[in-house]
């Protein structure tokens, strides 16, 4: 059985106290309920973009949002790009149906297989899709043609494959917090390259499925992609670094790619985090009404104003709130106020609106 080799450096525990410290937050944070669809949404869009930009994809993030919306005919673009983004959309479905699954999940070949499937649909012959590689491959820098890494033989690869998912599933294996067992699969098949093609959407998306299976999807109002796309030096250097050490897989410190993940994890989650902290405006309102608040998205445009300048009033409402009449936005004013949220100075139309303290 594959054991991973490394260290628990002062960063590593430092990064994931920032990641649990988010998750708390996020997780018990009060306001969220319309909040939390919107920022879902918002962040599948960056994963897919993000996620796919990574492997070369040259939509834009606009783009990738229209085709998630269904509508790829008003996009301009390569059929094959356009392919990749409604591939991962169908791959996040297929995460999280079987992270809802509440059995207990059993990562096998099988998943591998299928993500990879979706991945690569009508993207490469349909007799590669799924199916362990045939041939050798070697990665290569993008920019000098020099090659960087070598990985396993492809007759190694299903041996390879079967030896970490029997460590995934051991009990020594779930010994390991969620947050490494992500990143240490998410490596592990980076390492491997199992496949012809779509080897790191697979590896990032089996990973993703560690984290939303094992209690760490976080409402899934993150984009872990984003950060790797943004510091993609950081993060295929930390990739190829750990893969240079040794020949064999088992010999290989992992410690610098798990410091690159864990800080990748926090820093994304710690960013959802502050935006949850400004929209929550104040956990006591929670705990002062015992249960969380429901605000449509007009109400979050209203409260979003009011955290960041401290006051409203109708005239600056409008402008927020251009395509509702006047009459609406006093409704929203009011349902604001009945559930403790603002308080309302004044009775004429100059009246101001605070949040409450």
């Amino acid at each position: 059985m594959y054991i991973p080799k490394y260290t628990i450096t002062t960063t590593i525990l430092r990064q994931i106290g920032q990641v649990e410290a988010a998750r708390e937050v996020i997780e018990n944070a009060p306001l969220i309920p319309s909040w939390e669809a919107r920022f879902q949404d918002d962040a599948r869009v960056r994963v897919v973009h993000y996620g796919t930009a990574l492997e070369g994809n040259d939509l834009t993030l606009s783009q990738a949002k229209s085709i998630l919306e269904g509508n790829s005919d008003d996009v301009v673009a390569r059929d094959r790009d356009i392919q990749e983004v409604i591939n991962y959309r169908k791959v996040l479905d297929y995460i999280e149906k079987l992270a809802d699954d509440k059995t207990n999940l059993v990562y096998s070949r099988e998943i591998l297989q299928d993500l990879h499937k979706l991945v690569t649909d009508k993207i490469i012959p349909e007799n590669q899709a799924g199916e362990f590689r045939e041939t050798a491959v070697v990665l290569k820098n993008s920019v000098t043609g020099e090659i960087g890494f070598r990985p396993p033989t492809f007759i190694e690869v299903p041996f390879l494959i079967d030896d970490f998912l029997r460590f995934l599933n051991s009990e020594y294996g779930k010994k390991e917090h969620p947050v490494l067992r992500a990143a240490i699969t998410h490596y592990v098949l980076a390492a491997i390259h199992p496949f012809v093609e779509g080897n790191g959407r697979t590896a990032r998306a089996l990973a993703t499925l560690v984290l939303f299976s094992e209690g760490y999807d976080i409402k899934r109002l993150f984009a872990l992609e984003e950060y790797f796309d943004k510091h993609a030096d950081e993060y295929f250097g930390a990739l190829m670094q750990v893969s240079n050490q040794s020949r064999k897989l088992e010999d290989r410190n992992l410690t610098p790619w798990l410091e690159v993940f864990t800080k990748a994890l926090a820093i994304e989650l710690s960013k959802v985090k502050e935006k949850v902290r400004e929209l929550s405006i104040d956990i006591k309102i929670k705990e002062k009404h015992g249960h969380q608040i429901a605000l449509t998205p007009r109400q979050i445009t209203l409260v979003e104003y009011l955290n960041a300048n401290g006051e409203i009033n109708m005239a600056i409402a409008r402008k927020l709130l251009s395509m509702v009449s006047e009459d609406t936005i006093l409704r929203e004013f009011k349902y604001l106020t009945e559930n403790g949220i603002v308080d309302k100075k004044g009775s004429t139309k100059a009246a101001r609106y605070i949040l409450k303290k």
